[in-house]
């Protein structure tokens, strides 16, 4: 082949595999070390475009410093007549949606597959990449030992590269979070709820949202979640189904929170499955069989100090009362059925007794009763030898010796 064909003089360029946001990717080969390559290519659209150009070189080194066994390995990157392109490793194999396409997958084929991808960004995401567009269709098959491998790192990463110069969201919108679809930028979190909507597609057959009109899909995305896994699929393991509902859980905040997260409750670590941690409930109250022993070290609490009564509530009372005994008085002064004795006071230690009844009209009057401390004096002896009127024996006029 001739060498002006030849990408930088080396690559052969051939058919077109896919195409995405921002490049194609075309199937190559090595001329120098006679093996199949991938090659990536911006867009002629994006060439002259100093900042895309920039983020596709920028990302394109990111990728090629990835090293992990579930990850497309990236060879070279350059540029050709103006444009740049990346070589990639050449998988021959088929994609993960080719095996979707056949029917669902079975329950161990998908966890193994959820296991590898999860491997293969959280290397990404501790290299700060985010993928931004994983999709079964990234997802490229070993043709020996059957592994996954993602591919397509090259519209990843770099921050304010969400949209494109048209104003259309880079990545594949079926597979996107619902916080993404409303315009908020890539995350860790979103490549995470991909892996979610893959793990259901493997498992049913189909796209958890299927709609192809743009506006009923956003509608689905925000608005109606498809039903839980283990309702679709009763047969798959509590664990698998927890892991693939929480990774597409409506509340940002009940999701995983990194891949090494989701991976370990795909494995079924106890911590790890269920909805996300909440915080820690309260103890349980203890009651006790007896009373603990008396010590020293107890701390009692002073009795609540009672506030002193104020000199003009003292005052306020004081008169209340007196008002109330004024008041009493006039009203048995008026009273016509009355006696006219004062009122006695009644001892607070024993009931009060009820006050005698009225004398009637016709009783005749009775004496005034004697005090208790006043007793009869006894009367006085006559004198002797003197004037009197009598001797005590009858003769009140007699003289003595008559």
């Amino acid at each position: 082949m001739d060498g002006r064909d030849l990408l930088a003089d080396r690559y052969e360029l051939r058919g077109v595999l896919g195409r995405g946001g921002m490049a194609e990717v075309h199937d190559g080969w090595d001329t120098r070390l006679h093996r199949p390559v991938a090659i990536k290519l911006l867009y002629p659209a994006f060439t002259s475009d100093a900042d895309m150009r920039r983020r596709f070189e920028e990302e394109a080194r990111a990728a090629a410093g990835l090293n992990h066994p579930n990850i497309v390995s990236v060879h070279d990157s350059g540029e050709h007549d103006g444009s740049p392109f990346i070589v990639m490793e050449r998988l021959p194999g088929r994609t993960l949606q080719d095996e979707i396409e056949t029917g669902p997958m079975p329950p161990a084929r998908v966890r193994s597959m959820l296991h590898d991808v999860l491997g293969a960004l959280g290397c990404a995401h501790a290299a700060g990449i985010v993928h931004r567009d994983i999709k079964p269709g990234n997802v490229l098959i070993a043709p020996n030992s059957g592994a996954m491998k993602v591919a397509d790192f090259g519209i990843a990463k770099t921050a304010g590269s969400a949209l494109t110069a048209t104003g259309q969201i880079i990545g594949t919108m079926a597979y996107m979070s619902p916080e993404r679809v409303a315009g908020a930028p890539a995350s860790v979190a979103d490549d995470l709820y991909a892996v979610g909507v893959i793990g259901y597609e493997a498992l049913t057959g189909r796209r958890p949202f299927p709609h192809e009109n743009p506006a009923a899909l956003l509608h689905a995305i925000l608005d109606a979640p498809p039903p839980p896994i283990g309702v679709v699929r009763p047969d798959i393991d509590s664990a698998l189904a927890a892991t693939i509902d929480r990774a597409m859980a409506r509340d940002a905040s009940q999701r995983f929170t990194s891949a090494e997260h989701m991976r370990a409750a795909l494995m079924g670590a106890p911590s790890m499955t269920g909805p996300a941690p909440a915080a820690a409930p309260r103890p349980a109250t203890k009651i006790l069989a007896e009373p603990l022993a008396p010590s020293a070290n107890y701390f009692v609490a002073p009795a609540p100090r009672r506030r002193p009564m104020s000199r003009e509530r003292k005052l306020l009372i004081a008169a209340a009362g007196f008002v109330a005994l004024v008041v009493a008085g006039l009203a048995l002064a008026l009273d016509p059925s009355s006696t006219t004795q004062p009122p006695q006071q009644v001892s607070t230690s024993t009931p009060a007794q009820p006050p005698p009844p009225p004398p009637t009209t016709t009783a005749a009057p009775l004496p005034p009763p004697v005090p208790v401390f006043e007793q009869p004096k006894p009367p006085k002896p006559p004198k002797k030898g003197g004037p009197g009127n009598g001797n005590g024996r009858g003769n009140g006029n007699g003289k003595k010796g008559d």
